[in-house]
């Protein structure tokens, strides 16, 4: 990864960020029903922590899911998500984020909201890493609405 604090600019590194999003589809379609449809919802259970996947819109070529975690006061919170999968292509990216309405591929450094120039590969980055533990550690549960 590239290294945001020196004096250096930042490029984005593609072939990196998509190797990531490549991850991301094959964990979610590894998480999510097989034929989903609007409205699914997928519960896990991770050690002491419950979180949800909902399908929130199916188009021909695409896929978007909400990620959350359900526990009132978690003590590592996850970050609320909203990830589109791109069935055609066979990638998933995080669209969305907490107060981010819509990540950029880049921002330029210092800005008013802090985020940091390498943000998109560091949500897609870190819903790689929450998926794999998931996967490797969590069970299904009923969903918790």
């Amino acid at each position: 990864m590239a290294t945001v604090m020196s004096g250096k600019p930042y490029h984005v590194d593609l072939a990196g960020l998509m190797r990531v999003y490549e991850t991301n589809y094959a964990k979610l379609n590894a998480l999510l029903p097989n034929q989903p449809s609007v409205g699914d919802v997928r519960s896990y259970q991770v050690a002491d922590m419950a979180y949800q996947l909902e399908v929130i819109e199916i188009t021909k070529y695409t896929t978007l899911i909400n990620v959350s975690q359900c526990n009132e006061q978690p003590v590592f919170p996850l970050p609320r998500m909203t990830v589109r999968l791109y069935n055609d292509a066979r990638v998933a990216e995080v669209c969305a984020s907490e107060q981010i309405s819509r990540v950029q591929a880049r921002y330029d450094y210092p800005n008013s909201k802090m985020m940091q120039k390498d943000e998109k590969f560091q949500l897609n980055q870190f819903l790689s890493d929450w998926l794999s533990f998931c996967l490797k550690h969590g069970i299904s549960r009923a969903p918790l609405f």
